[in-house]
């Protein structure tokens, strides 16, 4: 392995600037890797120092893991000297991917945004957590989330707010803010992330970042069990269309306990390989009515939206206007089960009052919910989700704009009340819960930009368990427009 330095030769056909180890993708890194040019303990070493000069900036951490992330990148360069064909390691074998405090990593503390968690150790490891380490990936930390992931953006009283780095008055997002905060800053080249009404989609689009919503059961849930609606996913986010998809082929695939698992992809084939495929000619319905919420569309989300169905049609695809899938009714019935969601999470008694106002109206609200009432709210989501499957049975994706507003500053949603608060937040997110219910794979892309240099992204919607199409379709995208030469405020 070479020695350690600040950057890396310019890799054969490179077409951007690269100075440094975290210019690189994570394909490239772990190609970088492969080939010895990079040892993973260098690289490791390149991001735990980056995140600790830099990670309480964009609050991308709850907590650093150093001595952990310096063991795992050893013995991923213990297997790389050792391996007879280096083809057969994993596609991001040595590659730095941090995992959202919301999950369980064996001998870490797992504080779920909370102080009423902060010192609980967590003494199993999740099961994509699992997957993660069989493919040799380091992990340098646990990023930020809010208070048990109940917020659309990330800010808690354990850390300092996740904040986008293309304009550090403004949040990241949530609830996967914190990852990618990590992964815009360049302190991680990809991450995990989770999504149970949006919180892998939202905080990707603010942050200029690809974020992939697997369909219901692609990547496990285990060994905890699923939450009330069946609402969350495990996904990743990452700087480019093909990083995206090899972090999924390293999350995805079923355990013996999972009880509805997504098919398994065709023998031979992988996530990756989508990403380099012609889509073919698609087609594509378009909404832009907000799902969620009686609120108006941010112009430059509307532009975004208005850009990317005349890019899909310069390809060939037939875009089609179309209704929005789940009725407005269907609202109250989510709010019903998010608020139980929030109870699930069990408090210590007397720990209540240490709570953030927001999670206390959240859990007010679920203890209120009847057997008969939670019941019947699950039955018509499940209802209405059928539907909505039926109703874009003709169309291989969805187009929508994936927020209603550019990024928000810090503190935007915490101004009123707790109940104002939610009012907010169903305001600037009204496009993406709605897949949550119907357990479809969805993706962002940060197709555009507003004068002032923040991203906004569109959501691709795809057809449940075909991840596949919206990879490639992410892809060809990807390469009319690319993103990945911008620089944001911090890098």
């Amino acid at each position: 392995m070479p020695p350690n330095r600040p950057f890396m030769a310019v890799p054969r056909g490179y077409a951007r600037t690269v100075t440094a180890l975290h210019d690189l993708t994570a394909l490239e890194q772990a190609a970088a890797i492969r080939s010895r040019e990079v040892s993973p303990v260098e690289l490791t070493e390149h991001y735990l120092q980056r995140s600790a000069d830099l990670g309480d900036t964009v609050g991308a951490f709850i907590t650093l893991t150093p001595q952990r992330a310096l063991e795992q990148a050893r013995e991923a360069e213990r297997v790389v000297r050792d391996v007879d064909d280096p083809d057969q390691l994993s596609p991001l074998h040595g590659v730095v991917v941090p995992v959202k405090d919301l999950n369980n990593v064996a001998g870490v503390r797992c504080t779920r945004g909370s102080t009423v968690y902060a010192d609980t150790i967590a003494d199993v490891d999740d099961y994509v957590v699992e997957r993660m380490q069989q493919a040799h990936l380091v992990m340098t930390g646990k990023t930020n989330t809010p208070e048990f992931g109940l917020p659309c953006y990330t800010e808690n009283d354990v850390a300092p707010p996740a904040r986008t780095p293309w304009d550090l008055s403004r949040s990241a997002g949530g609830s996967s803010g914190g990852a990618a905060a990590a992964v815009a800053a360049g302190l991680a080249s990809a991450a995990h992330g989770s999504d149970g009404g949006g919180s892998i989609r939202i905080p990707a689009s603010v942050c200029g970042l690809v974020g992939l919503k697997p369909s219901r059961g692609r990547i496990s849930n285990g060994p905890w069990g699923e939450s009330v609606g069946e609402f969350g996913v495990n996904g990743p986010i990452a700087r480019t269309v093909q990083d995206a998809a090899a972090l999924l082929d390293v999350m995805a695939g079923a355990f013996v306990d999972d009880p509805h698992p997504a098919p398994p992809l065709p023998h031979g084939t992988n996530f990756l390989a989508a990403a380099g495929r012609e889509p073919g000619t698609l087609r594509v319905g378009r909404f832009a009515t907000p799902v969620i919420a009686d609120t108006s569309v941010d112009p430059h989300c509307l532009a975004a939206y208005d850009e990317a169905s005349a890019l899909l049609e310069q390809q060939g695809h037939i875009v089609e206007d179309i209704g929005v899938p789940i009725p407005r009714d269907a609202v109250p019935a989510f709010e019903t089960a998010w608020s139980v969601m929030s109870l699930l999470t069990p408090v210590a008694p007397g720990r209540e009052v240490d709570l953030r106002d927001l999670t206390r109206h959240l859990r007010a609200r679920g203890m209120h919910a009847s057997g008969v009432g939670l019941a019947s709210a699950v039955s018509y989501i499940r209802l209405l989700a059928r539907r909505a499957l039926k109703a874009q049975s003709a169309y291989d994706v969805i187009l929508t704009p994936t927020l209603a507003r550019p990024p928000v500053p810090v503190g935007f949603f915490t101004e009123g009340d707790a109940a104002d608060d939610f009012t907010r937040q169903k305001e600037f997110t009204p496009f993406t819960a709605w897949v949550n219910v119907t357990g479809q794979p969805a993706m962002t892309l940060p197709l555009h930009w507003t004068e002032e240099g923040l991203p906004i992204g569109v959501q691709l919607v795809g057809r449940l368990y075909d991840e596949a199409t919206l990879i490639s379709l992410g892809a060809q995208l990807e390469q009319m427009r690319p993103w990945l030469g911008r620089r944001p405020e911090v890098w």
